[in-house]
């Protein structure tokens, strides 16, 4: 197994800132019309069966081709779909790689399989899961780091998602194993370091609970979902995240540094550029968090002092550690870099945005479109107590600003008008990757609430 480099840990530190319904779903079931919704008010069950150790004991981890292959024949062996878990290093590691890969079948057992030293030995693996139905919890976590591997589900079923639909207020994978199947799943490791070689014991006790029970849990959320006419909608939603591509970098990411908010000029800014930048490419050559190179508050305090020497940026908090010490060079580097730009070339103060404006600007920028998004919001509020699904599982907000801030090119005034708007939100709302279900829901709601908007 090769070996893979400790990250650095800051003394006194701190990290800154449209597919088949399931098999075992009612198919066909279209729309939430007068169903239930489930009573979470039942409360957590009072005598939940602690889950301690997996049924079958704590599997080996697999870590050479053979292990690989013998794992691939035995889940070939197994019936239905696969419950699917990965284990990553967020805030130790740069990339978001899975360090550990969890898998469940019925009548095969789990499998526990380390990918680092197998990364080109997994398709016997993939030849046998990527035809089958996966289970995971907050599926869009894990999918990336597992396509990345050439891992990649048939079909989906996601019981954080599908717990969100059938209106649950608790979805954390612990809290619905609890409700639903009266098991009590201790948590613990989540945030811990998986790149660690050789993992704990109790750390892959933790991660082979996470599946034991996820085909269970599929079984009582799909049974939600039938329940309350939500299947297709699930399903609709499934799809969506299965065939989603990873978001793209966004523009400027060094702007969410934490703290930057307290610096009132451009060259600061200028300056927290660029450390973040150098920042970043240390941390991406090492495969090490950035906020364990160096943390948000060192970038911020170096943006107030302007130190001039490396003598002088080394009586900044953090950047004297032993640690940042072999950095000077270049953190000095980027703050002389900063001071060194003509004026035309830095930053601006206020971060810019690539659709409408922040909302607390509306209403002096354009007093239709704040009206329009007042109207908007409490029709989707509306929606949502009525078929008990959270407002942004029915539109992304970002979608629904954009629609009432330069959405509507066509807008008519008077209720007369609503048909026109609803033609134009239909269109509008599909482009930007709106699910039919959804748009079922809110068009025409949302259509009645802006031409009254247009009429106040």
């Amino acid at each position: 197994m090769p070996v893979v480099e400790e990250p650095e840990h800051l003394s006194g530190d701190h990290p800154d800132g449209g597919a088949a319904p399931s098999p075992a779903s009612e198919p066909g079931v279209q729309g939430a019309r007068g169903g239930s919704a489930p009573d979470p008010g039942a409360g957590e069950p009072p005598d939940a069966t602690p889950l301690l150790a997996p049924a079958e004991g704590i599997p080996p981890v697999c870590a050479t081709a053979e292990d690989v292959a013998a794992a691939a024949g035995r889940l070939a062996t197994g019936t239905g779909p696969l419950a699917v878990d990965a284990e990553r290093a967020s805030g130790f590691r740069y990339s978001p790689r899975a360090y550990l890969i969890q898998l469940r079948r019925a009548g095969a057992g789990t499998v526990l399989i380390d990918p680092i030293p197998v990364t080109d030995a997994l398709e016997p693996l993939a030849d046998v899961i990527n035809g089958l139905e996966w289970i995971l919890h907050s599926a869009d976590q894990d999918l990336p780091g597992l396509a990345e591997l050439g891992l990649r589900p048939a079909t989906l079923f996601d019981t954080e998602l599908g717990g969100r639909l059938a209106g649950f207020p608790r979805v954390g994978l612990a809290a619905m194993v609890e409700q639903l199947l009266g098991r009590a799943l201790r948590k613990g490791h989540g945030a811990a370091d998986w790149s660690t070689r050789p993992l704990p014991e109790a750390w892959l006790n933790y991660a082979a609970l996470d599946v034991e029970l996820l085909p269970e849990l599929r079984e009582a959320v799909a049974a939600a979902l039938a329940d309350q006419g939500k299947t297709e909608w699930a399903a609709q939603e499934f799809e969506h995240i299965r065939l989603s591509e990873p978001a793209p970098p966004k523009p400027d990411r060094w702007r969410r540094t934490s703290g930057i908010h307290t610096l009132r000029r451009a060259r600061q800014l200028a300056t927290v550029r660029e450390l973040w930048t150098t920042r970043d490419t240390l941390a991406r050559s090492r495969d090490i968090a950035p906020s364990r190179i160096l943390p948000d508050s060192a970038i911020i305090a170096a943006a107030v002092a302007d130190p001039k020497s490396i003598g002088q940026l080394r009586e900044l908090p953090v950047f004297g550690g032993p640690r940042q010490r072999r950095y000077s060079r270049e953190w000095l580097g980027a703050v002389e870099r900063a001071r060194a730009l003509p004026d035309e070339e830095l930053p601006r103060m206020s971060q810019p945005y690539d659709g409408p404006p922040p909302v607390n600007r509306w209403e002096r920028r354009d007093p239709a479109a704040a009206a329009r998004l007042t109207r908007a919001r409490a029709a989707m509020t509306q929606i949502s107590e009525r078929v008990t699904v959270p407002v942004e599982n029915l539109l992304a907000p970002d979608l629904v600003r954009r629609l009432c801030w330069d959405g509507l090119p066509d807008y008519r005034l008077g209720p007369e008008s609503a048909g026109e708007v609803a033609v134009t939100i239909e269109g509008f709302l599909k482009s930007h990757g709106a699910r039919p279900w959804q748009r079922e829901l809110t068009v025409e709601a949302l259509a009645g609430a802006l031409t009254e908007a247009a009429t106040d």
